[in-house]
């Protein structure tokens, strides 16, 4: 007869392994001689052995039992089944590493590759950082919520950075996040902004201006988080829908104005 001690050793594992198989209910309890020690037969040392080999292939412990109480057909069905579990979580854990990989950029964090790109080239442009990460956090949302229309944004955005106009604003803007808002500069750089989408518009059509089909709460949290990251864009948007054009994520034209207010383009989100 075994001790404990001894039936672990031959088994290979430790004694702490083998009074886990017990609670677990995978090795019977032996009875206890007069001393009160646990003492085990031979038998116990191959069942040990059996456990101890389906646990290190990876068979999670609640199966164990059934493997082990399994005919031959039945042993092989559940451990083809237990391998495609485990191939899923391989490939699952393969896409986290994936992940974690594309985090070391920093801006990869929860935006697609597109936008990676888009936030990329405004760097090569020589836009300031504090800009990329206003425009980086705006993506993070908007990505969240229309990941469908990413693709086609972030298109739209690098064929519209081919105007040396537009690149411009972008750099002017880096200038403006160190003015007061009522620096003079604010009002160029809104002139800069209104010529610059009124063309756009003229040529290409206000849909391609304010293509945003997002709902209006939406656009408001989105304008707020601008705000609140670069309090010169809420003046800059003032001075904007004094040039006639509203908004910020989503620009639109101002129609005409009305008593108390301005009236703005009725089209929805």
């Amino acid at each position: 007869m075994l001790t404990i001690g001894e039936l672990a050793s031959y088994a290979g594992v430790t004694v702490r392994a083998v009074r886990h198989y017990h609670a677990k209910g995978l090795l019977p309890e032996p009875e206890r001689d007069r001393s009160g020690y646990r003492r085990y037969g031979a038998g116990a040392v191959v069942e040990l052995i059996r456990i101890r080999t389906l646990a290190g292939a990876g068979v999670p412990l609640a199966r164990v039992r059934e493997l082990l109480q399994a005919g031959e057909e039945q042993f092989a069905a559940a451990v083809a089944n237990i391998d495609e579990q485990l191939r899923a979580e391989i490939r699952e854990r393969q896409r986290h590493r994936e992940r974690i990989a594309r985090l070391a950029s920093g801006d990869s964090l929860a935006l697609p590759p597109e936008v990676v790109g888009f936030l990329g080239r405004l760097r090569e442009l020589g836009v300031d950082e504090r800009v990329v990460r206003i425009e980086r956090d705006g993506w993070i949302p908007l990505a969240a919520r229309c990941p469908g229309r990413v693709a086609e944004w972030v298109a739209r955005k690098q064929e519209q950075l081919a105007d040396p106009q537009l690149v411009d604003f972008y750099q002017t803007l880096g200038r403006a996040l160190d003015c007061a808002e009522d620096d003079p500069q604010l009002v160029g750089l809104a002139d800069e902004l209104a010529a610059y989408v009124s063309r756009l518009a003229e040529e290409r059509g206000e849909d391609y201006v304010d293509d945003a089909d997002i709902e209006l709460p939406f656009v408001e949290l989105m304008d707020r988080l601008a705000f609140d990251t670069a309090p010169p864009a809420r003046r800059l948007a003032g001075l904007l829908r004094e040039r006639g054009w509203t908004g910020w994520t989503r620009l639109r034209r101002v129609v005409s104005p009305v008593p108390g207010g301005v009236r703005t383009s009725p089209r929805g989100p």
